[in-house]
């Protein structure tokens, strides 16, 4: 059995990727925080998940428009941003990177996620190109550090990679698995990619 049950959730970056995947997370009941230094950034995510949520509400509700709008209001009610990335993991079972692919940068963010988030928060990187293991060397979890990779448009593309490096433990491979499923996603399992560059 295990133990770690995703309810909340943070999402690094508000770019196309991380809204999107904020979007699916809170469709699926999960509270989630989107972290994004610019708060225009934030204001852009948030009308670009409301009208996603619109277009989604229509196809799924199409002839009950308080049900769509419910759906719509709902789901949006889960989400929420902050320009403050070390309060927004203090309780988050999940965080998702979504950030520039930059290896420099996502080892500055993961020594400051490290040393805010709790011991039980699973680490997660949407990175496509760089390897999970390389990411997390810099963090004191790397048991509990994997890849979840999303394809874009996030709330549209089913397919999601969950990447388990050698360190990831059983455990953290099955919840962010299950996660997966739970947010409506085929998942597969991949391999972690060492930088070929």
């Amino acid at each position: 059995m295990t133990k770690n049950v995703i309810n909340n959730v943070a999402v690094i970056g508000g770019g196309l990727m991380g809204s999107g995947i904020a979007q699916i997370a809170a469709q699926a009941g999960n509270n989630v925080t989107i972290v994004e230094l610019n708060p225009e950034v934030l204001k852009r995510a948030d009308s670009g998940i409301v009208n996603s949520l619109q277009r989604i509400a229509k196809k799924l509700h199409k002839d009950n428009e308080t049900e769509a709008k419910n759906f719509v209001e709902q789901t949006r009610s889960r989400i929420k941003g902050s320009t403050d990335t070390k309060s927004a993991v203090q309780d988050a079972d999940l965080v998702v990177e979504a950030i520039v692919e930059d290896m420099k940068v996502k080892h500055e963010l993961f020594k400051t996620l490290d040393q805010s988030a709790p011991q039980k928060t699973i680490f997660a990187s949407n990175t496509s190109s760089l390897s999970v293991t390389e990411i997390a060397s810099v963090t004191n979890r790397k048991d509990r550090f994997g890849g979840l990779h999303f394809f874009n448009p996030v709330p549209i593309m089913k397919l999601l990679e969950v990447v388990r490096t050698e360190n990831t433990s059983e455990e953290t491979f099955n919840a962010m698995w299950n996660w997966g499923k739970a947010i409506g996603k085929t998942c597969i399992k991949c391999k972690d990619t060492l930088d070929l560059l």
